[in-house]
């Protein structure tokens, strides 16, 4: 029993080529391209563009013609032009009419510049700063991470300047330092937590009552202000509510990640290819994959016809079997690589033209109301394939359409019973949630509980725990953090 168990266990693997072809399937465009990249690099057989070959016969599958050992013939005696022909071919190329065209930049941009820590440097050099100053200086500078902070202790900083720069100091002398530091721009830049970033930016403004009674707030009633205890914040400075409106907005408009505003840190800028564009045409929609996953490929004639020569000579030794056997797994390899794109092709085509239909009046429409309940097993029964390639194809890819760039897994989503009967779409009481909440009185926001008494009244009938679940993965804070004054 268990030997049988063994053996349909074993029978159930994924050959080698199932595994890379799943792998190709779940790249998006761009890492799709450096994948190409590589196998055009690495295999000398295949080839990118649009010629064509003659199809190589079934003959060359048998390579026991090569058994003789005589040296006489060398791989210079072959003339690849000889055995070139214009016969009829097969199309190895994998462009289709379903493909959009490619119009877009293919590099990834970066951004230019200097780098974010050298350009707090080439700051330092316009203070007096004595030597060992500017070295710590440059210490600090250097600690700052990519959101403008040193989040590390000064007794720490004190102790790395001593163990891995040679310079002695003391935590005074280091904040003595720090002070000039937070004299760089963007303002804020080197603060140790938030507070002391928004307290460095608003000591910068020019001083106006709202500016003042910020610094106050921000500098003495920082967690009264966090937590939005607006009524404890109106007792302690004796002031109005319009007074403290006007202290928030100052506070509201500050950045809290200095360092995110300089675009010369050299970090590579999120760019998202769409995998897919739909659109609406004559009221139907109509779906294209980006052609930058259809290129046109063929096996190298080149190789090809290296193979013929060899079949074709009459003395065959060793060592040009052994040539043979290199080429042909070559070849084999560069007709495998190209079927398998024509596959990953056509199971993203077939995939996303599955999705656009089943969700049809949300692409008509744009409204996310529309959105039908759906599972990765919904799409998978459709199209007949695996739930993981549905999975594949959905957890990284983007599509374009007439509301937005969107990543298609947002459109899955799990589906519950209204007070109708009816099955609907957890993203459409999502949604509904989101709008109760934009339009609800700020001053007083509504509980999870009341929300969950208005989402009922609306027809769907779900537990206050359901509504906390569903504004937490809406990033929506509780009642408390929303009110405003």
């Amino acid at each position: 029993m268990l030997k049988q168990f063994l053996q349909f266990k074993l029978s159930q693997k994924l050959s080698p080529q199932q595994i890379q072809l799943m792998k190709l399937i779940q790249l998006p465009t761009q890492a799709f391209e450096q994948r190409l990249k590589q196998e055009l690099e690495e295999n000398p057989a295949l080839e990118s563009g649009k010629e064509q070959l003659e199809e190589l016969d079934d003959d060359f599958d048998n390579t026991d013609d090569y058994d003789n050992d005589n040296e006489s013939i060398s791989a210079d005696d072959i003339n690849v032009d000889d055995y070139l022909s214009d016969d009829d071919v097969p199309d190895y190329r994998t462009q289709a009419n379903n493909y959009s065209s490619d119009d877009e930049e293919k590099t990834m941009p970066y951004a230019a510049g200097t780098s974010f820590t050298q350009h707090l440097i080439n700051q330092l050099n316009t203070f007096r700063l004595t030597d060992d100053e500017f070295d710590v200086a440059e210490f600090l500078v250097g600690s700052i991470d990519e959101s403008g902070y040193i989040r590390r202790s000064l007794s720490d900083i004190m102790d790395d300047l001593a163990f891995t720069q040679n310079i002695y100091t003391t935590e005074d002398e280091i904040k003595k330092v720090l002070k000039i530091v937070h004299q760089l721009d963007p303002a804020g830049v080197g603060a140790r937590n938030l507070q002391e970033c928004l307290s460095i930016q608003l000591h910068r403004k020019e001083k106006r009552p709202d500016v003042e009674l910020a610094i106050e707030i921000i500098d003495n009633a920082f967690e009264k202000f966090t937590k939005k205890h607006y009524k404890k914040l109106l007792q302690k400075f004796d002031i109005t509510e319009q007074q403290l409106k006007d202290a928030i907005d100052e506070i509201e408009h500050l950045n809290p990640k200095p360092g995110g505003s300089y675009s010369g840190n050299n970090r590579m800028v999120e760019h998202v290819v769409p995998d897919f564009a739909i659109k609406i045409v004559d009221g139907e929609l109509e779906l294209t994959l980006n052609g930058r996953n259809a290129p046109e490929l063929h096996v190298s004639r080149e190789y090809s016809n290296m193979l013929k020569g060899y079949k074709e000579a009459k003395d065959k030794s060793k060592s040009q079997k052994d040539a043979v056997m290199f080429i042909k797994q070559k070849l084999d390899a560069a007709k495998w690589f190209i079927d398998a794109i024509r596959q990953r092709q056509q199971t993203l085509f077939v995939t996303m033209s599955s999705i656009m239909h089943y969700q049809k009046e949300y692409f008509l429409t744009g409204d996310e109301r529309k959105l039908r309940p759906m599972i990765l097993k919904d799409i998978a029964d459709e199209i007949e394939m695996d739930v993981s390639t549905v999975s594949r194809v959905a957890n990284s890819k983007y599509v374009d359409t007439p509301y937005g760039t969107k990543l298609i897994k947002e459109f899955f989503s799990e589906s519950m019973t209204n007070d109708q009967g009816e099955e609907v779409s957890t993203r459409e009481i999502k949604k509904i949630l989101e709008t109760v909440i934009e339009e609800e009185n700020k001053r007083k926001p509504l509980t999870d509980e009341a929300l969950a008494k208005i989402l009922k009244e609306k027809g769907y009938p779900i537990a206050r725990r359901t509504v906390a679940k569903y504004r937490e993965q809406l990033d929506i804070p509780v009642a408390r953090l929303r009110k405003k004054i």
